[in-house]
């Protein structure tokens, strides 16, 4: 059978790092080290770890113990800072543990961002955003081009532009991504708009109207700016759904713990979207409007 073929990102990563073998009573090179001498990363690139998914993996802890070390290196005599695994350093925080498995690995300065980045991105933890800031971040530290970055992340160098161009969003829209009201697929489309006063208008019909990706970009083909778009639709805005509607959409999206996308037309007439990606959510979601009839 042929050897799997490892991932860019897997190669990417051994060459930013090298393994110190710290034992422990024997050829291990995981470590059990004191919370209280580990200190996180400040130039980790996520920045938000949500309160209720740390609760799960704390309960996790305590049920099974912590199944994968994080990683450190090492800063002083018996201090460390975390490379990667900050999400489990503060679950085992909440559980009270003292100690916490870790593996030790030499890394230069210069080197830790890029590894935390990596190791996010392989998880797949980290928000648009927070991948576009890390990217730039990298660029304007080490002075890297957008193609050596693509060397040293493993992703193509039109993925990297196509992140950084989150960037020139208006902030209200990059926060909406950060905090995952839109997708990456509808900013991508909002880009090739120039105006961000037409962004910010149609940023609001997407949120308005619960349109998909595909939506958003045959509005964006059939707009001209040149013409009356703009007017036309910032005046549309202009009746968007009630602010108690948007409420309701709020309360929902946090009690189902997704995005609820809510749409009414003039009339009164609407619908409500409940999103799933798995049979796994479908079965909580159902879970859940079983217990309203309780």
């Amino acid at each position: 059978m042929a050897t799997p073929k490892r991932s860019a990102l897997g190669r990417g990563l051994d060459a930013l790092i090298t393994i110190d073998d710290v034992t422990t009573g024997g050829s291990s090179s995981i470590s059990e080290i004191e919370l209280s001498k580990i200190q996180p990363n400040p130039e980790q690139p996520r920045s938000i770890f949500e309160e209720e998914a740390l609760e799960e993996l704390a309960a996790s802890i305590r049920a099974l113990g912590l199944i994968q070390p994080v990683t450190l290196r090492e800063t002083g005599p018996d201090q460390y800072q975390i490379i990667s695994g900050e999400r489990r350093y503060r679950a085992c925080l909440k559980v009270g543990m003292t100690t916490i498995p870790a593996y030790i690995k030499t890394a230069a300065d210069e080197n830790v961002v890029e590894m935390a980045l990596i190791e996010n991105i392989q998880r797949e933890d980290l928000n648009s955003i927070e991948i576009a800031l890390a990217y730039q971040k990298l660029i304007d530290n080490y002075g890297l081009t957008q193609e050596k970055l693509s060397e040293r992340v493993g992703k193509k160098r039109t993925t990297i532009a196509n992140y950084l161009r989150l960037l020139k969003l208006p902030a209200e829209i990059q926060m909406a991504l950060k905090d995952r009201k839109i997708d990456m697929g509808h900013a991508r489309a909002l880009i090739s708009v120039q105006d961000p006063e037409l962004q910010l208008a149609l940023y609001e019909q997407i949120l308005a109207e619960g349109l998909s990706v595909r939506q958003v970009e045959e509005l964006v083909r059939g707009l001209s700016e040149s013409e009356a778009g703009l007017p036309k639709l910032v005046a549309k805005q202009k009746k968007t759904v009630p602010e108690e509607y948007n409420l309701l959409k709020d309360q929902l999206s946090r009690f189902f713990n997704t995005k609820v996308q809510f749409s009414c037309n003039e009339k009164g007439k609407g619908k409500i979207t409940i999103p799933f990606t798995s049979e796994e959510e479908l079965e909580k979601l159902i879970a859940l409007l079983d217990s309203l009839k309780k």
